[in-house]
């Protein structure tokens, strides 16, 4: 099933409002992609989040976005703390909105190769 452009630029305004992001802006998909490949997100956690060998997946369905704010700007484990100063606020929502918008792949149990 794909996702309607329309139905992302919902989840993005819905997303900017749970950030309370300062300029008002809805949080922006495109920027959110360009970002996490930038800051090199996707070298542990692939391409659009589905998690690899060195970083979990992290969509579709990203946990909330205090979670992933709070584990971004602190965490001390494998993965380096991404302070307000390499990772602003902003960018750090639009990811979220990136990652909320990968659409869940299908159902095994609906693909016939993977059932014979």
């Amino acid at each position: 099933m794909r996702v309607g452009r329309r139905w992302i630029e919902l989840a993005a305004v819905a997303a900017s409002v749970l950030v309370g992001q300062s300029n008002g802006f809805a949080a922006s998909v495109e920027n959110g992609k360009r970002v996490f490949m930038r800051v090199g997100c996707w070298q542990c956690h692939g391409m659009v989040g589905q998690g690899g060998v060195t970083g979990p997946k992290l969509a579709p369905g990203p946990i909330p976005f205090d979670a992933l704010s709070t584990f971004v700007r602190s965490t001390n484990r494998a993965m380096p703390a991404y302070r307000e100063q390499v990772l602003s606020n902003d960018d750090l929502a639009d990811i979220y909105a990136y990652l909320q918008s990968i659409p869940k792949g299908p159902d095994p149990a609906n693909i016939p190769l993977l059932n014979q």
